[in-house]
C-alpha cells in the first residue's frame, strides 16, 4: 500500500490535479481517487484502502521524498511490537516441507479466492531461501543459511530462543523492528495462521532444513 500510495500522488500532480490538493489534504485528495477507481468483489473489499496509522506515516514520508521521523518509527516499532501474538501453545515449528511449499505458494487473499482459504507465504518474491531454487526475488536479503548463520544448533536450546521469538516476531509483525517494512505482517493481518507460521519457522532454523545445509 505504501509504494500504491506514492504512485497515486505522483500521478494525481502529473494529472494537474494540484488545485484538488491545496484545497483538501492530500490523503483525503487519495482516498477519493482510489475509492473512485476500485470496487469490492468477493473477499476483497473496499476496506483494504484503508490505511492504518503505519501505513499512513510510511506513505506519507515516502511520498515527500524523505524517511520517516525518528519520533514516527519508534511510535510504529512500539505499538507494532505490541501486536505480535506469540504461539498459543508455546510451540514455534512445525515441518520444514511443508514450510518450504509455502514459501513458493504465491496465491491468496484475490477477489476470486474462497473467503477462508489458506494463503500461501509468496517468499520466494523477495528472498532466497532454498539453493536449489533458481527463480526468486531480491527486494529482501537472502534467507539461505539463515538460522545457520544465527548459530542455532539445536532449535529447543535456551541459546537459541533470541533468535527463534526475534523470527518470529518478524514473520507475525516485521514493522515492530523496521518501522517501514514492505514485508507483509504475516500474523497481524492474518495472512497466514499460527500453524503455517511454524512452518516457515522450521524451514528457516530447523538444522535439518535444506535451508540450513
Amino acid at each position: 500500500m505504501k509504494k500504491t500510495i506514492s504512485t497515486a500522488l505522483a500521478c494525481m500532480s502529473a494529472l494537474g490535479l494540484p488545485g484538488i490538493l491545496q484545497a483538501e489534504s492530500a490523503d483525503a485528495a487519495l482516498q477519493k481517487t482510489l475509492t473512485a477507481s476500485f470496487r469490492a468483489e468477493g473477499q476483497a473489499g473496499m476496506d483494504r484502502l484503508v490505511q492504518d496509522e503505519a501505513n499512513r506515516l510510511c506513505s506519507q514520508a515516502d511520498a515527500s521524498g524523505k524517511t520517516v521521523r525518528d519520533e514516527d518509527a519508534a511510535h510504529i516499532r512500539q505499538s507494532s511490537f505490541k501486536t505480535i501474538a506469540w504461539p498459543t501453545d508455546g510451540q514455534f515449528f512445525g515441518d520444514f516441507k511443508l514450510g518450504e511449499k509455502l514459501a513458493q505458494d504465491g496465491r491468496g487473499k484475490t477477489w476470486s479466492d474462497k473467503p477462508g482459504s489458506e494463503n500461501g507465504g509468496n517468499c520466494y518474491n523477495c528472498h532466497q531461501i532454498s539453493q536449489s531454487e533458481i527463480s526468486y526475488g531480491t527486494l529482501g536479503p537472502s534467507l539461505y543459511n539463515y538460522g545457520k548463520l544465527r548459530g542455532v544448533s539445536d532449535i529447543n536450546s535456551a541459546t537459541a530462543k533470541p533468535i527463534v521469538e526475534y523470527t518470529w516476531g518478524k514473520l507475525w509483525n516485521p514493522r515492530a523492528f523496521n518501522a517501514c517494512s514492505s514485508m507483509p505482517r504475516f500474523g497481524h493481518n492474518s495472512l497466514l495462521t499460527q500453524a503455517q507460521l511454524k512452518h516457515l519457522m522450521s524451514l528457516l532454523l530447523d538444522p535439518q532444513s535444506p535451508v540450513n545445509q
